[in-house]
């Protein structure tokens, strides 16, 4: 690859990053369907539908590494969207000690709402690209996330990627 490739792709996910850190496409679903909400609460039920899709188990525990936060904090964001009617909890069939989290109607709502508010933002954004660009784009950006994934899954819980030395020490004033 080119470096100047390489210099535009990085500075296009830096404008990315910026937009994505707003949330657009979570603020719209939330005041959509259900007002009150955090967004933290759509990661939550955004992580326990793409476990299911992978054909997980979706426990509070995989649901906590999932979004690699402590069980605890898992545990808390899981019991108060079950207590908003957002998520409910069914036993395991496999162990009755475990409990198995799936959405509620509300649940499912919000999460076709989420997709329905994706899917008209990405329509508007390349209305104008020919159908071979978009199919072009289509490919070539779920490549590039699957290696950042696999970047991601090779992590810590720190963030830092296996293998690699720690980043530079903290200067601390005091």
């Amino acid at each position: 690859m080119h470096d100047a490739a390489i210099l535009d792709i990085g500075q296009t996910l830096t404008r990315m990053r910026f937009l994505i850190g707003r949330r657009i496409v979570g603020r719209i679903a939330i005041a959509n369907v259900a007002p009150g909400l955090e967004l933290t609460d759509l990661d939550v039920l955004d992580v326990s539908r793409r476990i299911a899709q992978a054909g997980g188990e979706v426990t509070v525990g995989a649901i906590a590494d999932a979004m690699r936060i402590d069980p605890s904090r898992g545990s808390r964001l899981v019991a108060d969207l079950v207590s908003r009617g957002i998520l409910r909890r069914d036993a395991s069939q496999e162990d009755g000690r475990r409990s198995l989290i799936a959405p509620t109607e509300l649940g499912e709502k919000l999460l076709n709402e989420i997709r329905s508010v994706k899917h008209g933002l990405i329509e508007q954004m390349t209305a104008d690209w020919s159908d071979e660009d978009q199919q072009a784009f289509a490919r070539l950006f779920a490549r590039f996330v699957d290696g950042f994934e696999e970047i991601y899954q090779s992590t810590d819980k720190t963030g830092e990627p296996a293998g690699l030395p720690p980043g530079p020490e903290k200067i601390v004033s005091g």
